[in-house]
């Protein structure tokens, strides 16, 4: 296997004894993002689900290094390396916290989230895993990062041979919420009655908090909307829902073009639009 050339690599596995190969290979699902506290946000359900579960696993991948935080822009480079080295203590944290089966920090530079690197090593670690379920970026998410990371798992999973690939590919909401998309597309993940797990893991990243961005509210924030907003005329169904956008139709068939494919939830979003509205301004 291709465990790893680059000295950056930090990996984590639930307990001592079991190598990396071990781990991944319990993985039932797996979280693959940008950067740290990505995965906390976007990719809850599949840890929430695996928490405890006999027979089922979270497995989780950071594919940069932490340098690129909003912090780091006014930083000396003395106090960006210890911001990311703390950005990874944050992370193997979570993972300690949230009971992952594998913990896998890749620590590419932002600017190489979508070369061909990457895509080898990930490459490598879907084949391990075997996960029914993966988590990424959604190809709606306005962070560069975030789309380079969605290419680059792409294009991995689609360098494994059909039966090697995941059953579900879901593209998750973090920069840009996914609510303009159609109810009927929608992927509405119920994290309902795992508030204090998901407090203890959000709280856990105090790097980008005591930067001023609270994303521990904001996260909580938009799951409470999305299950609040879903319904106009009736009782919410749940109290806290991630959304997400289905993109095994990818993994299905190599031929779809990842760009006409996310622009088509656009359209149909538009089409939805114009049949409410225009029948009300007919003259």
């Amino acid at each position: 296997m291709r465990f790893f050339p680059k000295s950056t690599t930090v990996v984590w596995t639930r307990s001592p004894d079991t190598d990396l190969e071990e781990a991944l290979r319990t993985a039932t699902h797996l979280g693959i993002g940008a950067h740290h506290d990505d995965l906390e946000f976007m990719a809850f359900e599949g840890i929430a689900a695996c928490r405890d579960v006999e027979g089922r696993g979270f497995a989780g991948i950071v594919c940069t290094d932490g340098r690129g935080s909003a912090r780091g822009g006014t930083m000396a480079q003395t106090d960006i390396d210890e911001l990311a080295r703390l950005r990874i203590a944050e992370q193997e944290e979570a993972a300690r916290t949230g009971g992952y089966a594998a913990m896998v920090q890749l620590g590419y530079p932002s600017r190489e989230a979508a070369g061909a690197d990457l895509v080898a090593d990930l490459a490598a670690l879907l084949e391990v895993s075997r996960a029914d379920t993966v988590y990424t970026h959604n190809p709606a998410d306005k962070h560069p990062t975030h789309l380079a990371v969605f290419s680059s798992v792409l294009r991995a999973l689609r360098s494994l041979p059909h039966g090697s690939r995941p059953k579900r590919l879901v593209g998750c909401e973090v920069w840009r919420d996914l609510d303009w998309m159609p109810d009927r597309e929608k992927v509405r993940m119920d994290v309902t009655g795992h508030d204090l797990l998901a407090e203890r893991l959000n709280s856990l990243f105090a790097t980008q908090i005591a930067g001023g961005k609270r994303y521990d509210l904001a996260v909580v924030g938009r799951r409470r909307a999305n299950a609040t907003f879903a319904e106009p005329r009736a009782g919410d169904a749940a109290e806290q829902v991630i959304l997400g956008m289905d993109l095994t139709p990818l993994l299905l068939d190599d031929t779809l073009d990842p760009v006409e494919f996310t622009c088509g939830f656009i359209r149909r979003f538009e089409e939805d639009v114009r049949t409410s509205l225009a029948p009300l301004f007919k003259s």
